[in-house]
């Protein structure tokens, strides 16, 4: 059923009590999430086998980049909030993001630069700077629209439409991991396809080509439906006004460190001269938050490397298989309808923070497993040594064999010795990782971002919002920290290196969480809304107590006046009595 609403000067269109333009979003963000994991889906394998990068650099460069995509949201909140708007801010970064996706798709074609017709590339340093170029333009894009694109949609509805705009994002991210599974899963398939001009070899053109026109889809359905949205002109960032309080009260209390000037309360109540005593108590609620949030990036620091480490595993391994998206899309139903019930009617208090320091641990025992899995896929041979020759035979994945050379060169079957037998361990064995991880994933992450939302002040969720992505970010900067720094020559080791830490960090987030008190931001603002947090409520109280001070005085001066000439007229008549005795 269709029906029209005049809203200024534009038309609205509503479907069922929705807005139309929610249909234009959640196919731009099914269409936007295909792309970007589908594009890292086989980054690292792109950089592994066609740039010729060893594990090492691989990794190192693909956790950069994923670093980079959640550290730009920040840019991209602060341009939408305080110049753009979020319609701009999402167009123009999206261009950007679309010409990332087709330079990278550009970088994949070895034809390019394959003057010999060899099916080699011979100039990789072209490769290798327009895939960085890609790879900075698709981060600035994809980062950019993140923090932009969910609260667009929630523009959409109005204030007595909760039940709607609750339904909105719940498809809204099932959107998100649609576009992320079926993204994961076709994109390998188009890898393993094989194309070119001069010499047929692994198609990455195709395998970022299509993620790069899911891109361009993305961005016509999003201007598609520009003429039905609700636009709301930038207010200021949140974020700006919060740096600059948090960045008075530090200042105006350096000045203030001496003795002599009594103590506060907390180090924030020093923001109170210039502040509003609102802001103040939001900022304090959200640095509580904060501050809980240090530990947070060692979960990711494990998560990311799935898209890294695991997929280089993956590759030393038989099989061909997808198993991450599908197991988050069971576990989170299977974890709010099973299991979080079951442990409510064991009467445990399974508190938020209690959720996500399981899931830490969880998310270590994933680590755990895949170390146990790696000693399988490590064999241990010695070299004899020898001699030489070029000699064909069809051997499988991963075994190794020693060949006895006459000097006649006279090889036969006879001749060779398998010291290793074909690989045979199936990617299936990876599933008990995936498992664990997923779980860890379920509980950690999506119990994280509830509990973010119930503490923070109601102007101040995507401020909360940033500091979550922000620990994406650094936890996939760890990764690049540890594995340079511990240098481990086998990697069951680093891995089990990688558990042992968030374990570590896993009771230390434990401690912090037992002294953590939950708060009701909506109580709390509550408070400043009385009349006596009200900045002009509390002068008129002032100048009312002021009048009725003067008033006060006046009467008083008033009456001792009285007084006064009530006192002189009895000395008056005292003399005339006395004048007239004496007569």
């Amino acid at each position: 059923m269709f029906c029209r609403l005049d809203n200024s000067d534009q038309t609205l269109q509503w479907v069922c009590g929705y807005p139309l333009s929610i249909f234009f979003i959640v196919v731009n963000e099914f269409c936007e999430r295909f792309s970007y994991y589908g594009m890292r889906a086989v980054l690292v394998l792109y950089f592994r086998y066609f740039l010729k990068w060893d594990d090492d650099l691989a990794t190192s460069i693909y956790h950069t980049f994923v670093a980079l995509c959640y550290l730009t949201p920040i840019l991209g909140a602060i341009v939408a909030d305080s110049w753009l708007g979020k319609f701009k801010t999402i167009v123009y970064l999206s261009i950007v993001y679309t010409l990332g996706q087709v330079v990278m798709a550009v970088s994949a074609i070895h034809d390019l630069t394959d003057t010999d017709m060899d099916g080699v590339p011979n100039n990789m340093v072209v490769h290798v700077a327009l895939s960085m170029t890609g790879l900075l333009l698709i981060a600035l894009g994809t980062g950019g629209i993140k923090p932009c694109v969910a609260a667009f949609g929630g523009d959409q509805f109005e204030d007595h439409q909760e039940k709607q705009r609750s339904t909105f994002f719940s498809i809204f991210y099932l959107s998100i991991n649609a576009g992320s599974l079926l993204s994961t899963i076709i994109t390998p398939i188009l890898r393993a396809q094989e194309c070119g001009i001069h010499s047929q070899q692994k198609c990455y053109p195709l395998a970022f080509g299509v993620p790069a026109a899911l891109m361009v889809v993305a961005l016509i359905v999003f201007i598609s439906g520009s003429s039905m949205y609700t636009k709301t002109a930038p207010k200021g960032n949140i974020m700006l006004e919060v740096c600059k309080c948090i960045g008075f009260a530090i200042h105006n209390r350096f000045r203030h460190r001496s003795k002599k000037f009594p103590k506060r309360e907390h180090w924030m109540d020093w923001a109170d001269e210039k502040y509003d005593k609102l802001l103040v108590a939001q900022v304090k609620m959200v640095l509580k938050v904060l501050f809980l949030y240090i530990p947070l990036p060692m979960f990711w620091t494990l998560f990311d490397q799935q898209g890294s480490r695991w997929t280089l595993q993956a590759t030393t391994m038989d099989g061909d298989f997808t198993v991450n998206p599908i197991l988050i899309l069971i576990m989170v139903p299977v974890m709010d309808s099973v299991i979080y019930p079951l442990i409510k009617k064991c009467h445990l208090n399974f508190t938020p923070l209690k959720r996500m320091t399981v899931g830490m641990f969880v998310a270590a025992m994933a680590f755990v497993a895949a170390a146990l899995l790696q000693l399988q896929i490590d064999f241990r041979i010695t070299n004899t040594g020898g001699q030489s020759c070029l000699y064909n035979k069809q051997m499988g994945f991963g075994s190794s064999f020693t060949f006895v050379i006459p000097s006649t060169f006279d090889i036969q079957s006879s001749n060779a010795v398998e010291d290793i037998k074909p690989n045979t361990i199936h990617m299936g064995w990876q599933i008990p990782q995936y498992f664990l991880m997923t779980s860890g994933e379920v509980v950690f992450s999506v119990t994280g971002l509830e509990f973010s939302y119930s503490q923070a002040p109601s102007n101040m969720k995507s401020v909360l919002q940033a500091g979550w992505l922000l620990t994406v970010a650094v936890g996939n900067i760890i990764v690049l920290i540890v594995a340079e720094a511990a240098q481990l020559p086998d990697q069951w080791a680093e891995y089990i290196l990688f558990a042992s830490l968030l374990v570590l960090v896993c009771i230390i987030f434990g401690i912090m969480s037992y002294f953590y008190t939950y708060t009701d931001p909506a109580e709390i603002e509550a408070r400043f809304a009385l009349p006596e947090y009200d900045p002009e409520e509390k002068k008129k109280k002032k100048d009312s107590i002021v009048m009725e001070w003067k008033d006060s005085l006046k009467r008083k001066v008033s009456g001792s006046r009285k007084r006064s000439n009530s006192s002189k007229g009895s000395d008056k008549q005292d003399n005339d009595e006395l004048k007239q005795s004496r007569m």
